[in-house]
């Protein structure tokens, strides 16, 4: 397989691990989780053999990084984005709901990104990439990096939690004006704020609630699985519900509605609000 980059570790004080060390080194592999699996899938040589996630660098070794089978047979998947915001190191825009962000499929936002987004001038520029995910039935804001730095600096503000963001949903059942959702999802620390903002009688679900939501951590379906467990689920969620409480063959009521962060190389802050989608406005019209 042909090699698509090379990187040369310098002298250390002390040992560390690969997947550890690697984050940033690659221009299209720039985060923790993508270069454990690039590992995992064999693409990583280390003094041209094959590494393992458990391998310590100690200075002085060759990484290379094969050309995997997906970058050999690239086709353009042409799906126009909205673009809300964008400059010479990020882009932010709006994901509709009903498509994945990234993944093995072709129809993806990640495929997508090259046709809409203008190419960075910066010298470290590589192939535009979503810095967080959106689940394949929600839509709303997504943050893009543009460049190997600002893809590392963005990844470093969420795990830093400096950057805000607010998701609306409409939820069911009867709900507290406000509140704080304090569960743990899969043996992780996990903790959502929610306000209620607007509540509708109706024949079926007995309550239907516009509930602005405010994560505090990541955790993956964090918002699906915290209102199901104080028994308010999402509207139209086909994976976290009640029985009998389901809204067929019109989507999830989830839609993330705001990102507020201070730009990284710019220093100036960003605010972005997307207004809720046309399903949301027939219950609620606001």
């Amino acid at each position: 397989m042909k090699i698509s980059e090379t990187h040369k570790v310098p002298s250390l004080e002390n040992p560390i691990r690969l997947q550890e060390y690697g984050v940033g080194i690659f221009n299209t592999v720039l985060t923790k989780s993508s270069l454990k699996k690039t590992i995992k899938k064999g693409l990583i040589l280390v003094n041209q053999t094959i590494a393992s996630t458990a391998l310590f660098i100690k200075g002085g070794e060759i990484i290379e990084l094969l050309e995997s089978e997906k970058e050999i047979n690239v086709r353009k998947f042409i799906f126009p984005l909205e673009i809300l915001f964008e400059d010479d190191y990020l882009a932010i825009i709006y994901k509709p709901s009903g498509i994945l962000v990234s993944g093995n499929s072709f129809a993806t936002i990640d495929n997508a990104l090259s046709q809409n987004l203008q190419k960075s001038l910066q010298l470290d520029t590589v192939r535009p990439r979503p810095v967080h995910r959106l689940d394949y039935p929600t839509s709303g804001l997504l943050l893009i990096g543009k460049t190997k730095s600002s893809i590392i600096a963005l990844n470093k503000l969420f795990e830093n939690k400096t950057i805000k963001k607010t998701y609306h949903a409409i939820t069911i059942g009867k709900m507290k004006q406000s509140g704080k959702i304090n569960g743990s999802i899969d043996f992780k620390h996990a903790f959502t704020r929610y306000e209620v903002s607007h509540t509708v009688t109706s024949e079926r679900f007995g309550f239907l609630n516009l509930v602005s939501l405010k994560p505090q951590t990541g955790r993956k379906h964090q918002l699906r699985k915290h209102l199901l467990a104080i028994g308010n689920p999402i509207l139209g969620d086909k994976e976290y519900y009640i029985n009998d409480l389901i809204l067929k063959g019109k989507g999830l009521y989830l839609h993330a509605s705001s990102l507020e962060f201070i730009h990284p190389f710019t220093k100036e802050r960003i605010f972005i609000t997307k207004e809720l989608p046309s399903k949301f406005n027939k219950i609620f019209p606001l």
